[in-house]
């Protein structure tokens, strides 16, 4: 890996440890300030396709179910398709308040696609489903 390879690494690191600290403080604002415009998310039950969209997803859920939760998640691949564009695959799951760890079954499987856009690493795609045992 080249020194920008890992910086570049270290950048979307930070992009999700910046993500996950604005989800533990329930701030929807915060939470997409790392996604694109037109970034879309899909999960089970969900398809989201803007930045505004995923916001006010968000800020529902830190309202409601979510409210007082943490995430934990963990990059088990990240891959560069060329100067500007990666792919990250990650296991992740939510701790909801006063839970220490995440059962087994809500864990999921989760692939971001991240672009480069003015110097900045940014969420263009995200997807999730359950995670499996294998």
């Amino acid at each position: 890996m080249t020194s920008t390879r890992t910086d570049d690494s270290a950048a979307i690191s930070k992009v999700f440890a910046d993500q996950y600290e604005a989800w533990a403080a329930g701030d929807a604002d915060r939470f997409v300030a790392d996604y694109c415009e037109h970034a879309t998310v899909i999960m089970p039950g969900a398809y989201r396709r803007s930045r505004e969209e995923i916001r006010q997803g968000m800020a529902a859920g830190f309202a409601g179910p979510l409210k007082d939760s943490s995430v934990i998640d963990t990059i088990e691949d990240l891959r560069f398709l060329d100067a500007d564009h990666a792919i990250a695959v990650s296991k992740a799951g939510i701790r909801f308040a006063g839970e220490t760890d995440v059962p087994a079954d809500r864990l999921v499987h989760a692939t971001w696609v991240l672009q480069r856009q003015n110097d900045r690493w940014l969420v263009a795609a995200y997807h999730n489903s359950p995670a499996t045992s294998h």
